[in-house]
């Protein structure tokens, strides 16, 4: 039952979906794993990463220690996958290398088997030899083993209990080989666990051959299919190795690589992974088919071209389906780019017609669709995002050769392209570098490589915020793996929290939070763990028991202080607090001396406290709101609670209406007004799950899990094929919230904007805020009326229209930056814009009639002369510059300049030449002759012209105006 492949002398092969079925059967069934699905290619709660790039991504926590011992995750001691990875940005970033060969990818499938503190290097090593040998039947003589030949440096010597453990598989000595650390010593990142890894590598070619010099050499022919990591020590800040307390196995496999072993395939491109994905971009193109080449070889790119379109389109898929869409920082950005990386070979090289990347959407929904089956349940979103995204660059592509082309000119004769220009193609249109490059190079042109890496650079350290890789998180609230080990093995108990929730309301309906003594266990500073820390140092303080709560599910922490109970006159303030491993860790600076065995006191800031559950209800509310209202797609997709207001991103097909916004608060005010109670119990996770209607989140949840129910006893949601839950807000989380969401007193939606196709994000308010915030609202709805009605009384004076079209600009700015209920501000928006055009047609009117009286007069002054210069009143250049068009239309035949004082002393300019006397004579030359006079400047172009300057050189300028039009005539 467990024989996968037909042997080697049958004409079919398996296919990719019942090579990854069978990975994970042999570990479930046959070895006790439990089976867990791919998490999201969205990194969950590490800012460090932009993309999930290894199946060990999940399971960090424990590695690190971190985990919550309440957690699914903590249970698992063997676990098989296939996980969804990424590799493009960051440290890892296969995107430049996609389409030059045959085995890069930016999205790939990791399959992997895990054990944690369970089995080590001799179970791994034979599970991995069965499984390639006996189930998989992968000629043994074509597989070679590396294993770890130790490090001096690090005063390591080789692994030669893996090396044995090979050899007693009965893998030939030949075909175990050492290396150094580069390539079998494996790191998390600078810091953290660690350990030797042992790689089996397979030979394409085979027959017979000892293909032992060309494992990892760089060889096609020979590559590395499987890596099994040992974790066993912990890299410390200062760089030393330490023992780990418990010891891991991870082990990774790319389906893509194996699939093209099991296959007879020396390209992964030819597997049925990639196949009909590229026999859909030949329908699609109707050029040439794909033929595999690659280098001189592949004539005009196109085959890259083909590998690069087939490769990105899975990365959009996945990547859009697990709810990140391109943008501009972040995973976003790195997405935004392969998109438009995929629309150049597309439309570049392939010359396909726009659209082509759309239609492949259902053929990788095809392929990929039974392992994954968002993709194909949202596969119409996804097309929609990529067509939009591919119009949008089409355009910019356009806007950047016309940018790039008029740069040219302008720079002639030098041959080096202005850094700033191609920084500003790359960072706003999304110009790919290289095609900057490419297109220079054709107009023998250079870039100032050095001038635009420092504005790489500093753009660098401009974006620079946050954790990077690599960078250390607080070392005072974040246990590392080894003073977890030593708490546990102390037997020091995880901290009892549960008194954050231990408050009531009182008589007269107010909350009272309850009191909470602990005692000190233990500090931490410095990544050690300490009995006793002196006075001014910062510090965790780890307690038996709290009633803070610690940041998490969205949540902000809470703050306050704790009092020493021998020394109530000394307040310890609590900075912020930090749950890991299922300690909480309280950050203080230490006013006195603090040791281990004190009794504290601690004190929440109550209304602190008091803002964070009322805006935690109202998310609920909120959530449930809008999914009654715009239905059940609005799925959440983050969130985070502050005292000062609440965040909910989400799904949504479209920018949400302003009618939409007034159901959406209608929804939630109805509920507050019913006053419902807000139940809240613990129940195990799998029976929480079932819940028909239940919202949740991709997140880690601890069980048994609390339930959040509003207006339904918990006991009734879990009532077997109970609807209840569908009709009230029903959520799994820690969080602190009211008891009756009568509480909430009111809830105003702030802001609401497309985050990026498909994912609207909302601010809004509660309680005092919100109705601030209806009051402000109002306040400025009467005053936009106000000036409306003003507007329709005006007069036919153009200061006034002027100076009611600045109170336009002005209250816009208000009604923009000021916190109103969004559907209000919407509205309002609207009408000033509608106020705006008519203020400006009005003014435009207005200076046209003065224009044309004004103009009269001095035809009628100077008689249709072929030059007239004069003096004119206006109040602006645009009025005198419609004064200089009009007489010119009545008269063609004239060229005029007018100058205009000002009561600041201020002279404007205002010139047109007539077409007659073109070339010889420039409306540009002129104006610039006259401003200069009057130690002024202008500009134009040979027919029209501007400027201004000071009112004591006027004379003379209207003199030189005179003089300048002679000599030119």
């Amino acid at each position: 039952p467990w024989r996968c492949c037909p042997r080697r002398g049958d004409a079919s092969y398996p296919p990719a979906g019942q090579i990854r079925a069978t990975f994970l059967r042999f570990f479930q069934e046959r070895h006790g794993h439990c089976r867990l699905p791919s998490a999201p290619v969205r990194p969950r709660g590490d800012p460090r990463l932009l993309f999930v790039n290894a199946g060990m991504n999940q399971f960090k926590p424990i590695f690190l220690g971190t985990v919550h011992p309440r957690s699914e995750l903590a249970r698992h001691r063997r676990v098989v996958n296939s996980q969804k990875c990424v590799r493009a940005g960051g440290k890892h970033n296969d995107l430049e290398d996609v389409g030059r060969d045959t085995y890069h990818h930016t999205f790939f499938e990791m399959l992997g088997n895990w054990s944690f503190g369970d089995y080590f290097k001799e179970e791994a090593c034979s599970m991995a030899w069965e499984l390639l040998t006996e189930v998989y039947e992968i000629p043994r003589d074509r597989l070679y083993v590396t294993y770890f030949g130790g490090d001096s440096s690090l005063g390591l010597g080789a692994d030669e209990e893996c090396r044995d453990i090979w050899l007693h598989l009965g893998v030939p000595a030949s075909h175990v080989l050492p290396f150094p650390l580069k390539d079998n010593f494996w790191e998390m990142g600078d810091t953290g666990p660690c350990g030797p890894c042992t790689e089996i590598h397979y030979d394409h070619v085979g027959g017979g051959r000892n293909a032992a010099a060309l494992v990892n050499q760089g060889s096609p022919d020979v590559v590395e299919i499987w890596n099994l990591v040992f974790m066993q020590y912990n890299r410390e800040v200062e760089g030393n190795l330490l023992p780990l307390p418990q010891q891991h196995v991870d082990t990774g496999m790319g389906l893509e690589r194996l699939v093209a072993v099991l296959q007879s395939k020396r390209s992964n491109y030819d597997t049925d992974l990639f196949s009909p994905i590229l026999d859909a971009i030949h329908k699609g193109c109707k050029g040439p088919r794909y033929q595999g080449l690659v280098g001189d070889a592949d004539v005009g790119r196109v085959n890259m071209a083909y590998r690069v379109v087939a490769d990105h389109v899975r990365t959009l898929c996945v990547c859009i389906a697990d709810g990140i869409y391109p943008g501009f920082s972040g995973a976003e950005l790195v997405l935004r780019r392969i998109l438009r990386r995929a629309v150049r070979f597309s439309s570049e090289v392939l010359r396909a017609p726009p659209g082509l990347l759309a239609s492949l959407v259902p053929t990788v929904g095809e392929v990929l669709g039974d392992a994954y089956p968002e993709l194909t349940r949202n596969a119409d979103q996804i097309m929609a995002v990529i067509n939009e995204q591919e119009a949008a660059f089409l355009a910019s592509l356009e806007r950047g050769r016309r940018i790039m082309e008029r740069t040219l000119r302008q720079m002639e004769p030098s041959t080096t392209f202005p850094a700033e220009v191609a920084w500003s193609l790359y960072g706003n249109l999304g110009f790919p570098l290289d095609l900057i490059h490419l297109m220079l190079e054709e107009k023998g042109v250079s870039l100032d490589s050095a001038a635009f890496n420092e504005l790489v650079v500093e753009d660098a350290k401009r974006k620079a915020g946050g954790l990077q890789a690599g960078q250390q998180e607080d070392t005072n609230t974040h246990l590392d793996v080894h003073s977890l080990a030593q708490l546990q093995s102390s037997n020091v108990p995880a901290t009892d929290d549960s008194p954050k929730y231990a408050y009531t309301l009182g008589q007269h309906g107010q909350y009272e939070f309850s009191p909470c003594q602990a005692t000190v266990l233990m500090l931490y500073r410095d990544q050690s763990l300490q009995k006793e820390v002196g006075a001014g140092q910062r510090c965790g303080v780890i307690l038996d028991r709290t009633n803070f709560y610690a940041e998490q599910g969205g949540q902000a922490c809470d703050q306050g202080y704790m009092i020493h109970l021998e020394q109530q006159d000394i307040l310890f303030p609590v900075e912020s607090v930090c749950l890991c491993g299922g300690y909480v860790i309280h950050e203080v600076t230490a006013v006195e001396t603090l040791r281990a065995g004190d009794q504290v006191q601690l004190f929440v800031d109550e209304a602190q406290r008091l803002a964070c559950m009322r805006n935690h209800t109202a998310t609920h509310l909120l959530s449930f709101a809008l999914r009654r209202v715009l239905g059940g797609s609005a799925e959440q997709r983050g969130s985070h609670v502050t005292a000062q207001r609440l965040r909910f991103d989400f799904d949504s097909k479209s920018p949400v209406t302003v009618e939409q916004l007034q159901q959406v608060e209608q929804v939630v005010q109805d509920v507050i007004k019913r006053n419902e109670v807000v139940h809240v119990a613990e129940a195990p996770l799998e029976l929480a799950r079932r819940v028909q209607g239940l919202r949740a989140v991709d997140e880690e949840y601890p069980d048994p899990v609390r339930i959040v129910s509003l207006g339904v006893p918990v006991e009734s949601v879990l009532t077997c094929d109970s609807e209840a839950a569908m009709q009230t807000s029903v959520e799994l989380c820690c969080g602190t919230h009211l008891l009756q969401t009568g509480a909430v007193e009111d809830v105003t939606i702030i802001s609401e904007r497309q985050l990026v196709k498909g994912v609207s994000r909302v601010l809004a308010v509660t309680g005092q805020q919100a109705k601030q915030a209806r009051e402000v609202g109002q306040c400025l709805a009467a005053e936009v009326d106000s000036l409306s009605l003003r507007m329709k009384q005006s007069s036919s004076s153009i200061a006034e229209m002027q100076n009611l079209s600045k109170e336009v600009g002005q209250l816009t700015h208000v009604v923009t930056s000021t916190a109103i209920p969004q559907w209000q501000r919407t509205e309002l928006q609207t009408v000033l814009r509608a106020l705006q055009r008519t203020a400006n047609t009005a003014i435009k009117k207005l200076e046209l009639q003065q224009a044309e009286e004004k103009a009269q007069s001095l035809l009628a002054k100077h008689s249709k002369q072929a030059v007239i210069i004069d003096t004119v009143p206006a109040a602006s250049l645009s009025i005198l510059m419609k004064v200089v068009n009009q007489l010119c239309d009545k008269s063609p035949g004239s060229s005029v300049l007018l100058l205009s004082p000002q009561a600041s002393g201020e002279v404007l300019c205002a010139c047109q030449v007539s077409k007659k006397c073109l070339p010889v004579f420039s409306a540009a030359d002129w104006a610039m002759a006259v401003c200069t006079q009057m130690e002024g400047k202008a500009g134009g172009s040979a027919v029209v012209a501007k400027g201004s300057g000071t009112a004591k050189g006027m004379q003379g300028a209207l003199a030189t105006a005179l003089k300048f039009a002679q000599s030119k005539l």
